[in-house]
This record gives C-alpha cells, sequence and structure tokens, in this order.
C-alpha cells in the first residue's frame, strides 16, 4: 500500500549520534545492551516543563454554569460515601503534570508503576481506580565506583540533580546521598516495552553504564503479559586501564504512592531465593480495607556478582539505621552484611515512619573489561477489590496463586526469563522496525502508545467466574440469564430455509458464552469467506478457541479511559483504542465485546440523575450499549458515566455492531459471532426508535448524543449518521454469515434507502456537512465524519461512499482540519469552518482529538492517501512526543487546544494508531474487492423493510448447524 519511496527523503527524527557517541554503541553492541536506531530519545539533563491545563472559556462557562453546581454536588456527595466520583474537575493533584514521563513497568493488569526518564517511579497505580502521581524519590539506582590505587572514587545517584521533593542536605534522609549526576552526557531511549538509559562516562569518565529496562508485555502471550514485574539489567564496560570495583544498589520504600508509606503496620523481610536470586520482601498492609500489596526488589548472584541486603532502614533520625547511615555504609564498603539474611521479619513500622530496604550487587569490572548486573522488582496485590465490595483475583494468580510471596517467585521468574521475553519482544517488533517505508517517528511512537495498556489503569482477573465477595443493590440488576429469550433456530433441508421457534429458560442460557465452534467440517460454504486476495497472515487471524484447552481462558480485563476519566472500558472510546488489542491481544478484545454483548440485554432500574439536563432516568436499558462497564462495581454497576443518558446516545450501539463485525471478520471465531448475535440484533432493532421521518437514517436530538459530548447536534449528523449506515451494512454482511437471512434482508433494506438520504441531507459537493440542521456549525468540516467508513474499510467491507466523494472528504480534512493548524505540525481539529476558522462553538469543536487525528490517519491509509495520512498523523508526534512539542509522552492526552493546554492527560483513544497498523497490514483484504461482494449476495423479499421488533434476543444459526459442536445448538442436519 505504500510507495516504496515515499519516506526515504525524510530526515532521521532521531540520529543516535546527536544523544550518544558511536563508540559507546559499539561498546554496547552486544547482549541487547545499545539502545536500537528507531526510539524514543531524550537527554537526562533535559528539562521537565510543567504542562499547561486547559481551561474554558467565558462563554462556555456560562453555558456549563448548572452543569457545574450539579457535578460539583454530586462529587461532594461520593466523597462523602468514601468514593472518588469517575469524574471531577475540582480537585487538583499536588504533583503539577510536567513532561517527564518515561516508559512503565510490569505487564497489564495487575497494577503498574511508571518510570519517568529521569529515573524516578511515579504514576502509582497499585489500587484500580487510584493514580498517585508523585514520585516516591527513595526509590532509586545509585551507583558506588572505586579503582585499585583508591585515588578515584565515585558515589552517586542515578538521576540527575537535585529533585524536587528532597529536604535539607544535612537531614538523615536520602538528601544526604549523591545527588551530583549532572546529566549532560546520559541519555534515556525508550521503546516501549523496554528503555535504556545510557551513562556515557557519567558519574566515572571511564565507565560506561548502560541500564535496560525490560518488562513482559508480549503479544498473544497471555500468561507472561499479565505479570506484575520488571527487570533492569546493568551493562558495564571499563574503558580504563585500572580494574573497577563497582557496587549497584537498588532502594525502595514500602509505599504504594502519595503518603501510604506513613499508614504504619508495615514489614521488611530479607531472602535468599533459588538459582542465586537475593533480596528483600517489603509487605505493605494498604489502608481503608484493601488488600495487601508485597513488594520485593532483588539482584541475581553470579560467580562475578556478590549480592547482600539490608532490610531495612529509616528516613528519619529516629530511625535505627538511617538513610544517611546506609549511603556512608555503601561509600566506604560498596556491601552489606551477609548476616543481614537471616535477620528475619522486621518490627512493623509505626505510623509515620517510612521504612525503606536496600539491593545491593558488587562485581570487579577488569580493564576493557564488561560485566552485566540484573535486579528485578515485583509487586504481589492478588485481590483486586472495588469500592462496592466486589473482589476478584488477578490473572497473574492463575499462575503464582494468591499468596503474599508470590512476589518472590515473580522476582525469580523475571530474572531468569527475561532474556527470553526480550526474543520474543524482538520478533514482534522487528519487522515493522526494519520496514524502511514507514517514517521513524511512526515507528516508536506506534510501539510507545502502548504504554496505556499498562499505565492506563487496567484490570485483569483471572477468569469469568471470578467470585465477588458483596454485592450492593443487585435485586434491581436485571440480567439475560434472569429472563426468557426467545431463541429461533435455523434446520436445514438441502431445499431452502425452515425456521421455528422455542422459548429458551435461563437455564438453558446459562453460561451460554463458553459455547465454542469446534471441528468444522462444512465443506460446501466457508462460513466466513475470505475475500479475494486476503491471506491468513493479512487478516491476523486466530486458531478457533479450544475448551479442553485452559490457555483459551483469558480471563476479563478492564481499562480506564483514562486517569481522570475513572470509567473502565468506555465504549464510545473503545471503538478507537481496540485496534491495540485485536492487533495485540485479540482473545481480550472478543471478550470484552462478549461482556458488552451481555450488557445489551441486560436492564439495571436504578435511577440516576443526569447532571447535564437536570433530569432521571433509569441506569441501564435493555437493548442499549452501555457507556462503559461502570466505575466501584465494574459488570454489575454499569454507566458511571452520568452527565447525559446515554440510553439516548446515537453512537454507542452502531460503534458495538461495528466493532464486533470488524473482530468477527478478522479472526474468523465462529463462536464469538454465534455468542454476540443476539446482542446485535438487540443493538439495532433498538436505534429504530430514533429514525422518526422513516428515511432510514437515525436523526440526533439536539443535544450532544455521542462521544462528543459537549458538541451538540441536530437532525442527521455526519459523524453518528456514517457510523449508523455502516453499521446497517455490517449487521446485514454478518447476518448473512451466521444464517439469519431475514435480518440481513431488513438491514440490506434499510441500508438502501439510509445511504441516499444520508448523502442528499449531508453532501456538499466536497465532504459531508457537520448535521442538516441550521445553527452556524451545521456547515462545518469535521474531522471525524468518516468514522463509518473506517470501519467498513478495516473489515473488508464495500465502501459507503463512491470513492470520490471519499477522497474529496479525506482531502478537505487534510487541507483544513489538519494544514490549517499551524501547517499540519498539531494534529487535525476536530472542527474548521468551510472560511478557514477554527469551530470554536464549544471546547470540544476547537480541540484537537490526538486519537481521533489516527483514526482520521487510518481512514486516509485505506483510502490510498499515505501521505497525507502520515503527515496527519506526524502533527500529534510533534506536538506531543517531540523534543520542540509540548511533554505528553507517555501521557499523552486526549486532547490538545491549538496553544497548547492539554484536557485529560493519559487516554486511551490514542491506542488508535494502532487503527494505522491495521489499515498498514490488510492491504489486499480492504482495497482488492471480490467480484460479487457480500451485499450483492443478500436478496430482498417484499416486507423485509422494517426491523422486526418481536425477535429481540433471537439467535439464528448457520448451515450445517453440526458446525456449532459443544454449543448450545443442537445439529440439525
Amino acid at each position: 500500500m505504500i510507495s516504496g519511496n515515499l519516506f526515504h527523503c525524510r530526515k532521521n527524527s532521531w540520529p543516535p549520534e546527536e544523544y550518544i557517541s558511536r563508540t559507546t554503541l559499539q561498546l554496547f553492541d552486544f547482549d541487547s545492551a545499545a539502545p536500537p536506531e528507531q526510539a524514543w530519545r531524550r537527554k537526562l539533563n533535559s528539562h521537565a516543563n510543567i504542562l499547561k491545563e486547559f481551561s474554558v472559556t467565558f462563554m462556555e462557562a456560562i453555558k456549563m454554569v448548572r452543569l457545574g453546581i450539579r457535578l460539583w454536588s454530586y462529587v461532594r456527595e461520593e466523597a462523602s460515601q468514601g468514593r472518588k466520583a469517575p469524574i471531577d474537575p475540582f480537585t487538583r493533584e499536588s504533583c503539577k503534570p510536567s513532561a517527564s514521563q518515561g516508559v512503565p513497568l510490569g505487564g497489564m493488569g495487575s497494577g503498574s508503576i511508571s518510570r519517568g526518564f529521569r529515573g524516578e517511579f511515579r504514576q502509582w497505580q497499585i489500587i484500580p481506580g487510584i493514580c498517585e502521581p508523585s514520585p516516591v524519590m527513595a526509590n532509586q539506582f545509585s551507583i558506588f565506583i572505586s579503582r585499585d590505587g583508591g585515588n578515584k572514587n565515585f558515589a552517586s545517584v542515578l538521576a540527575p540533580g537535585q529533585h524536587e521533593g528532597l529536604g535539607k542536605a544535612g537531614d538523615q534522609g536520602i538528601s544526604s546521598w549523591g545527588w551530583n549526576l549532572d546529566g549532560q552526557h546520559s541519555t534515556y531511549h525508550a521503546l516501549f516495552p523496554r528503555a535504556w538509559t545510557i551513562y556515557d562516562g557519567e558519574p566515572d569518565p571511564e565507565l560506561k553504564i548502560s541500564c535496560r529496562q525490560i518488562s513482559p508485555f508480549i503479544p498473544h502471550n497471555y500468561r507472561d503479559s499479565s505479570l506484575p514485574t520488571a527487570v533492569f539489567v546493568y551493562t558495564l564496560v571499563n574503558t580504563g586501564r585500572e580494574r573497577a570495583k563497582v557496587s549497584l544498589l537498588f532502594t525502595w520504600a514500602n509505599s504504594i504512592g502519595g503518603i501510604s508509606h506513613l499508614s504504619g503496620d508495615h514489614v521488611n523481610e530479607p531472602f535468599i531465593g533459588e538459582d542465586g536470586v537475593s533480596g528483600v520482601l517489603l509487605h505493605h498492609k494498604t489502608a481503608k480495607g484493601n488488600p495487601p500489596v508485597t513488594f520485593s526488589i532483588a539482584a541475581c548472584e553470579t560467580q562475578n556478582v556478590n549480592v547482600t541486603v539490608l532490610p531495612c532502614f529509616g528516613l528519619s533520625e529516629g530511625s535505627c539505621v538511617t538513610a544517611k547511615d546506609m549511603w556512608g555504609r555503601m561509600v566506604k564498603d560498596g556491601q552489606f552484611d551477609r548476616e543481614n539474611f537471616s535477620s528475619g521479619r522486621s518490627i512493623p513500622s509505626s505510623p509515620g515512619e517510612t521504612v525503606c530496604a536496600a539491593v545491593s550487587a558488587s562485581t570487579w569490572v577488569e580493564p576493557h573489561g564488561k560485566c552485566t548486573v540484573a535486579f528485578a522488582l515485583a509487586w504481589s496485590s492478588p485481590k483486586v477489590k472495588f469500592s462496592k465490595g466486589s473482589l476478584y483475583n488477578r490473572r497473574y494468580t492463575k499462575f503464582y496463586g494468591t499468596s503474599e510471596r508470590a512476589a518472590l517467585d515473580l522476582v525469580h521468574d523475571a530474572l531468569t526469563n527475561y532474556k527470553r521475553w526480550e526474543e520474543e519482544i524482538e520478533n514482534w517488533q522487528s519487522p515493522i522496525l526494519n520496514d524502511e517505508r514507514l517514517p521513524e517517528w511512526y515507528k516508536f511512537t506506534l510501539f510507545n502508545e502502548l504504554y496505556f495498556l499498562v499505565a492506563g489503569g487496567t484490570v485483569w482477573i483471572d477468569s469469568p467466574s471470578s467470585t465477588s465477595d458483596t454485592r450492593n443493590d443487585q435485586n434491581q440488576l436485571v440480567e439475560v440469564e434472569n429472563t426468557d429469550v426467545k431463541v429461533t433456530e435455523a434446520k436445514v433441508d438441502g431445499r431452502q430455509d425452515s425456521v421455528f421457534e422455542h422459548t429458551t429458560t435461563s437455564a438453558e442460557l446459562k453460561d451460554k458464552d463458553e459455547a465454542v465452534f469446534t471441528n468444522c467440517s462444512c465443506k460446501d460454504e466457508p462460513m466466513v469467506p475470505l475475500k479475494k486476495g486476503q491471506s491468513k497472515r493479512s487478516l491476523h487471524l486466530l486458531t478457533l478457541p479450544d475448551p479442553e484447552n485452559e490457555n483459551d481462558d483469558v480471563g476479563r480485563f478492564l481499562y480506564l479511559e483514562g486517569v481522570e476519566y475513572i470509567m473502565w472500558c468506555t465504549y464510545d472510546v473503545h471503538f478507537y483504542a481496540s485496534f491495540a488489542l485485536l492487533e495485540l491481544f485479540p482473545k481480550i478484545e472478543l471478550n470484552i465485546q462478549r461482556d458488552f454483548a451481555k450488557a445489551v440485554l441486560s436492564e439495571d432500574g436504578r435511577k440516576v440523575k443526569f447532571l447535564a439536563e437536570g433530569n432521571s432516568g433509569i441506569r441501564k436499558v435493555r437493548g442499549a450499549v452501555p457507556h462503559d462497564l461502570g466505575t466501584h462495581d465494574p459488570w454489575n454497576e454499569m454507566n458511571a458515566y452520568n452527565i447525559h443518558d446515554t440510553s439516548k446516545w446515537k453512537d454507542l450501539n452502531p460503534k458495538f455492531v461495528l466493532q464486533v463485525y470488524r473482530d468477527f471478520a478478522a479472526t474468523r471465531d465462529m463462536s464469538f459471532g454465534v455468542d454476540v448475535w443476539p446482542a446485535v440484533r438487540a443493538a439495532m432493532e433498538y436505534m429504530e426508535q430514533f429514525d422518526r421521518d422513516n428515511d432510514g437514517l437515525i436523526e440526533n436530538d439536539g443535544f450532544p448524543d455521542q462521544t462528543y459530548d459537549a458538541w451538540t447536534v441536530h437532525g442527521v449528523s455526519a459523524y453518528c449518521g456514517c457510523l449508523w449506515v455502516a453499521a446497517l451494512q455490517a449487521a446485514a454482511a454478518m447476518a448473512l454469515e451466521l444464517g439469519d437471512r431475514s435480518f440481513a434482508e431488513r438491514c440490506k433494506s434499510k441500508f438502501l434507502k439510509a445511504k441516499p438520504s444520508f448523502e442528499a441531507k449531508l453532501w456538499n459537493g466536497s465532504y459531508f456537512n457537520y448535521d442538516s440542521g441550521s445553527s452556524s456549525n451545521s456547515k462545518s468540516i469535521q474531522a471525524d465524519q468518516l468514522a463509518g467508513q473506517w470501519y467498513t474499510a478495516s473489515s473488508g467491507l464495500p465502501s459507503l461512499f463512491d470513492d470520490s466523494k471519499i477522497r474529496s472528504s479525506l482531502q478537505k480534512i487534510y487541507d483544513f482540519n489538519v494544514m490549517k493548524v499551524k501547517g499540519g505540525r498539531m494534529g487535525a481539529v476536530n472542527g474548521m469552518h468551510p472560511s478557514g476558522k477554527v469551530d470554536e462553538s464549544c471546547m470540544q469543536s476547537r480541540e484537537i482529538w490526538s486519537g481521533v487525528t489516527y483514526g482520521v490517519a487510518a481512514t486516509m491509509i485505506l483510502a490510498g492517501m499515505e501521505e497525507q495520512a502520515f503527515t496527519a498523523a506526524e502533527g500529534i508526534f510533534i506536538a506531543g512526543w517531540s523534543e520542540e512539542g509540548y511533554g505528553y509522552w507517555f501521557q499523552t492526552p486526549e486532547g490538545w487546544t491549538i496553544d497548547g493546554h492539554f484536557r485529560s492527560l493519559i487516554y486511551m483513544r490514542p491506542l488508535s494508531i494502532w487503527g494505522m497498523q491495521y489499515a498498514l497490514s490488510l492491504p489486499k483484504a480492504i482495497l482488492e474487492a471480490p467480484k460479487i461482494n457480500i451485499m450483492d449476495r443478500i436478496h430482498i423479499s417484499p416486507g423485509s423493510a422494517r426491523l422486526s421488533h418481536n425477535e429481540t434476543g433471537v439467535r439464528k444459526i448457520a448451515k450445517k448447524a453440526n458446525c456449532l459442536g459443544n454449543s448450545v445448538f443442537h445439529c440439525a442436519c
């Protein structure tokens, strides 16, 4: 798809020689110690600017004053119950956001700790939904060097400068340490999930140091990718003429961020493990009844490396061993007493007291010699407790159990397996990194944006059947398992479809999600036929799940909309982000879709007050796709979002149908298709109520009833209308492939009516108007106007519109929304008037949304407009990731204004850059149309124009029912 010479003339964004000498790179050219050529880079002495936060205009504030009052009241009410509101714009963090982030630590779903590019451990998210941004400054790596002859000695924390938060230099705490690293000759290199810090002659001019940070984020590896652990491998190269004794020190406070270290009752315990892995366990008793956490810091003792520990030291003068004492001992001896390993568990800490631990690894490095020292960190928090009481086991406990001592096994396995992890990571990344057609900035930004799947607040539990200790207000929750659902089975006699109906009881439907297709032996027609030019490789096909193989149970997964918007799996945003999961962890993606399929068929009748309008409604309406899976009790109390009534939103249901069909087409998982089909039908039928003039199109209702929840829409809109037209086609295609021909006919009939109506009402000759209303911005150019076409092309379905109209719209977006904003160096602004002036009708219309820009770029790639696509997306890189940008690396916000004020750091939607990669990886499936497209195979019979309301929840099956294997359906062949 990309021409071979498109990017050859582009400047290398991050030439390594501008950051690190070639001589030093050559010294580290072994054992993965040298950073890759394609990496995000920063000098350690770079200034971490304070970021500028978004503010509303006076007129916007006037419009939102009533919402603000209601939201303030709601935030206070939640706080009085000991809970944090999912959206709280009033509480400011004491730690101001700065441009200091780096690659986070650990796998997915077991809590996360980020690490800044200068080495500080920050952004603590051990307890679900709670983020402590401030660094814990006692958590450091330090180095002590002495050479034969004793005239050259160095002692330094491996982090530059006198950091914020340190006390006076004469105290007994960490200010007494050697904070003397300049950082001028030290550099940070990031390629998630790894990072390299190179100390090029600092603090010892004759010692080159490489520290690489490795976390087990490995696509398609559903075991190791759940592990809460990271490895730090130090490679030491002595360029001097004298032998050097080098001691590396890893210090760690018994803390989970914030002021948690002061709560008391924390205990440290040294250990000597197997294979030379030794260190300290730090048992942390969390406050407010949250499950405990155990940290493990360790190093690997070898023939050349000696490991010792100091199980306890304090940060105050009254401590038995102070931080100053510890530092002095390391300066003098470079190690601790071996007897410390037998000291046993420490006395529990007192409230207000901070207790820390240290692990030292010492080695001799010969002149012109090399040596490797490996440390590991793990944290074990086996239970996930949500604030309304539900308790689950994390995914990693499936392999390590729920004991607090699992942290010891985790660091051991990390130190013995990290080389295999690196090999798997390199095998995954190398094809993209070595693709010379792609611009360099895109390669490392693509991987680094994945930071969110670790640091974005993720929860991964060990199985769908995890038990919950307590659940509140369950009596009002009505789920599909507790209702009778009408199930229609298709029986085929070889001549025509004959259908009979029967009612299936809730008992028969129980655990229906475990149904799978096995041993499919249909010879006459593939269930999901490949289009011309498609291949297993281009579609990233999965092996169908084997019910006998427990490895196919990958548990259930949650990720936050953002650390400021605390809602799990926000679906309108998942629409953009889900490409990353589909590409890298498709089984997780399918399980998220199954969760939402269940939710579509459920209803929660509890009353909720909606803050924007002040009216009330029920929490979850049957047939409506929920906005999110909840905050305080996910899966059981959905729709934590309460600004608007999302049962009236117009984008959620079409997005569900489009995502399901894309996933169905990409994986060819027939079990998944059958499982979710009743919800797809229900979601489509639910939307018919919004077609009020019977033109086949849904209409918006004059309020922000879609993901742009501050941007009002009137009548038919480009965004929701395009999604709806696309969903009609996707539902028709899926119905046909599953054997539900009558529903396929109904959807096609509606599609043939809706498509010309959409074009007639919105097409203006060069693009689709924002909406069909008469407001001042109705003719605005919306960057996201072809979101439905994006998914249509991503699923291999026929284009919604003529190619000329698609390309004309995208070119208009490129010329206006992209290039008229600082020459294309910021991304695509959401709204632009045809006069070339930014649409300032609301805060969101004037914002640049990073994830939307990536989505627009993916749509451009699918339309054959590669150069425009990469130019648009490069604007996000320039503004967010480059040295001349605003400092949003590893905390990409939802969006920013043209003057660089951000809104909502660490946000889900920018994962949509993987939509670009998805588009690049499916050229034949997308661009080569089949001889007879799937819509032409649907023949409409009379009376099929309206979607049926009397078969909600109906599940039909395809021909040759024996292909259903162990599913709930019975063979009718």
